[in-house]
């Protein structure tokens, strides 16, 4: 992190979080945040789910929930990313203050509810962007909280805005709209799976589909997920989401309503997405993703099971700066331990966390 990063992070953190975010966005839509380009080693290209990575570390959803800032993103050393959630009619979400950070955890709790401008501005957004950088662009799938249909929601979102993407992610892991993880059920979740698989094939082209799971199953629920995703033929399970556990946190704020992200989640999440792997036979393609702060926690995450990883949380403490860290960094560990490519890493400490 170089000073004038720590200098505008110091700043932002002055006033209320969600407002700060907002003007970490406008500042990069101005162009006034440093960028650090394309970030790549031989070690570090992969390709995942048929697209080509310059390096296998992404930027998780929520940083940029109206594709407001997608051009930037792909310069700033990700080697992929995924915006959004979307939901077919633009919603306010939750009420406010809805985003808290927990300084002391390195965390943050948020409960937005799926805030958003809804499918026909993100597509509209979308259609603008650039194609000229090897970045692949997802989008996070969403359902309206007074929706009758939930299940029939991403389906509809992917249909507006799959043509305009690079992958797509069912995202029934969130804590903030009320029983939206009951669609984590194997009947509800086959059920929507197919149904949004069956939107795919009418696209024109394939875009891979991923399914993103809450920290907070049980073994028996994960089981399910497990059969289920590999029964219908997800592409890819991005492990996990915000927990709602709160154990062994310290600061103030520790007591608010929401999903917690940040360093606290990073075992359970990691232990989860082992256990995934374990049951998917190391066969379905897992992004890792929960408290990833550093090269080692990137490099923990694939040794778990995760082919790639997201992160999202630890900006806000440390900046995007850390993107390019960890890219090279994790690239490091893999030579030190005598990888030749980060693919032959993946699922070789499994156990550990088993």
């Amino acid at each position: 992190m170089n000073l004038i990063e720590k200098i505008a992070l110091k700043a932002l953190h002055q006033v209320d979080p969600e407002r700060s975010h907002s003007l970490a966005l406008t500042a990069m839509r101005l162009g006034i945040v440093p960028l650090s380009g394309l970030v790549s080693t031989d070690r570090l290209k992969t390709n995942f789910c048929g697209m080509e990575l310059t390096n296998p570390v992404g930027l998780a959803a929520g940083y940029d929930k109206n594709a407001q800032v997608v051009d930037a993103l792909t310069q700033a050393g990700f080697g992929f990313v995924e915006v959004g959630a979307v939901t077919p009619r633009a919603q306010q979400g939750n009420p406010k203050p809805r985003l808290f950070r927990l300084t002391e955890d390195q965390a943050v709790i948020n409960r937005y509810g799926f805030n958003n401008e809804g499918m026909e501005a993100a597509a509209a957004r979308l259609t603008r962007r650039s194609r000229r950088r090897p970045v692949p662009v997802g989008l996070n799938l969403g359902a309206n909280k007074d929706s009758e249909d939930r299940a029939a929601d991403f389906a509809n979102v992917l249909a507006s805005c799959g043509p305009l993407v690079d992958f797509a992610t069912v995202n029934v892991s969130s804590p903030n709209t009320e029983k939206l993880r009951d669609l984590q059920g194997a009947e509800a979740l086959r059920a929507l799976l197919t149904g949004v698989l069956d939107v795919r094939d009418t696209l024109g082209k394939y875009t891979p589909i991923f399914l993103k799971i809450a920290p907070d199953l049980s073994d028996q629920e994960l089981a399910e997920v497990a059969e289920v995703a590999m029964e219908v033929k997800i592409d890819a399970v991005i492990a996990t989401n915000t927990t709602l556990d709160r154990e062994g946190l310290k600061s103030a704020d520790k007591g608010e309503k929401g999903g917690l992200s940040g360093a606290p989640l990073f075992e359970k999440s990691t232990r989860v997405l082992a256990r995934l792997s374990q049951l998917t036979h190391g066969e379905m393609p897992l992004v890792g993703v929960g408290g990833i702060g550093s090269a080692e926690d990137a490099y923990q995450k694939i040794r778990a099971g995760a082919h790639v990883v997201q992160l999202y949380s630890a900006l806000a403490y440390k900046g995007l700066s850390l993107v390019e860290d960890i890219a090279l960094g994790l690239d490091g560990l893999l030579a030190r331990d005598g990888f030749a490519h980060v693919s032959d890493a993946v699922g070789t400490g499994r156990e550990d966390w088993l």
